[in-house]
């Protein structure tokens, strides 16, 4: 396992290298003008002389290979530099939103395994029956479905036409404080909306797998000795038939936070997306190589927390070969 990790950690540098050079290279390529967006309206009538001195205050007249090493070996100091967009430090921007986003994302990728593991395995027990074709035929529908449209959707139904549930925010409008009941309240729409959008994917994989190793002869020993039918599914055919799920979790890491992203913008969540829409409009380099390079990680732990964790399961997998 510690070989595996150490392995994993030196592939991650050129990963990370190439990933914030390509930020760097994508953003200069970009229409978009960074002192024009810095600058705000006060830009349009300021002089040629008064722009330039703030694109050399800002450091966006310097060549594309100079500026991505300058703020490389700031990062690696520790100093991510401050954002053009948001008038801030970096490091500020991200802690204050990260705890918001990861809040979010670790709820719904949670839900979403528990609640697609369960469907799956009720799918599985009697293939073809009317509840397998009535579950497969809701994840093939939601698959189809955007996480904006879902969301929008059920802020249409909960917030306004029922008035259950808040539309968005992360308290009240008249709050002056953030408690945990008011955080929990808000939570639920968004969670619920991102959960959805990841549940196909587990729901369609988990009956796959415990509809295969229900025709496996360990299963079929375990029913032949008399075991009660709970304790055929849930002890060895969901145990057989969740190792492909472990290899899932790493692979939906990208698109759960993109759809994160989607979903915190249509619910006004205040994680990173605002953050990462502004620094790629206005093309602030140190946010958004920042932004990316914590995404970047976010796969790469995702990629490795399943291999881990398939090994763990399987023993005939070898952390070190």
């Amino acid at each position: 396992m510690a070989r595996m990790t150490g392995r994993r950690a030196l592939f991650a540098v050129p990963v990370l290298l190439a990933v914030t050079f390509g930020v760097f290279a994508i953003a200069a390529a970009s229409p978009f003008d960074p002192v024009k967006a810095y600058a705000g309206t006060a830009g349009l009538t300021a002089s040629q002389e008064n722009l330039d001195q703030l694109r050399a205050n800002l450091g966006v007249d310097q060549p594309l290979a100079q500026r991505w090493w300058e703020w490389l070996t700031a990062a690696v100091s520790g100093d991510l530099g401050d954002s053009s967009t948001l008038r801030q430090p970096v490091a500020d921007v991200i802690g204050e939103r990260i705890g918001w986003s990861v809040l979010l994302a670790a709820t719904a990728f949670l839900l979403a395994i528990l609640v697609g593991t369960t469907l799956g395995v009720l799918a599985a027990r009697r293939p073809g029956g009317w509840l397998d074709r009535a579950v497969t035929s809701l994840a093939y529908t939601l698959e189809a479905a955007p996480p904006f449209w879902i969301g929008l959707l059920a802020v249409w139904l909960f917030a306004l036409k029922l008035g259950v549930l808040p539309s968005g925010g992360l308290t009240d409008t008249a709050s002056s404080a953030v408690t945990a009941g008011q955080v929990a309240s808000h939570l639920v729409l968004p969670a619920a909306v991102l959960a959805i959008s990841q549940l196909p994917w587990f729901v369609l994989y988990v009956r796959q797998g415990v509809g295969d190793a229900l025709g496996d002869d360990p299963v079929r020993g375990a029913r032949a000795r008399g075991l009660a039918e709970r304790t055929v599914l849930l002890g060895h055919a969901l145990r057989s038939g969740m190792l492909p799920v472990l290899t899932l979790i790493g692979s939906r890491v990208p698109e759960l936070i993109t759809g994160a992203l989607l979903v915190e913008t249509v619910f006004s969540w205040p994680g990173i997306a605002a953050a990462t829409v502004s620094a790629a409009t206005a093309v602030d380099f140190p946010l958004l190589a920042a932004l990316t390079v914590l995404a970047t990680v976010a796969v790469l732990l995702g990629n490795l927390l399943a291999d881990l964790l398939y090994g763990l399961a399987d023993p005939r997998v070898g952390f070190d070969g």
